[in-house]
């Protein structure tokens, strides 16, 4: 059984956490966000990003069937394609 974190966790850890924050805030990226936030939807671009996927049905698809394994990837819920596109289209792309 592995009890350490998973390598997508592992590179999470070198993203300085801080100044995604100021970013969020200069941005206003989680103004009038109630459950999927900027985190949230960066950590749904950066898994697409380093696993090749190009849809957003891909995407839900992938992380979707790793349910129990979102929480500890940093994930707060499960993940559906409204949600993200809506997020892609209303969020500010310089928070990135």
């Amino acid at each position: 059984m592995n009890s350490g974190h998973t390598v997508f966790r592992q590179l999470l850890q070198l993203l300085p956490r801080h100044e995604f924050d100021l970013c969020i805030r200069r941005y206003r990226g989680n103004y009038r966000a109630r459950s999927f936030s900027t985190f949230d939807q960066f950590l749904c671009l950066a898994y697409a990003q380093m696993t090749g996927r190009e849809s957003l049905h891909d995407i839900e698809t992938c992380l979707n069937s790793h349910q129990e394994k979102l929480y500890h990837i940093g994930f707060r819920g499960s993940v559906s394609r409204s949600t993200l596109a809506d997020a892609n289209e209303r969020r500010d792309w310089r928070i990135f």
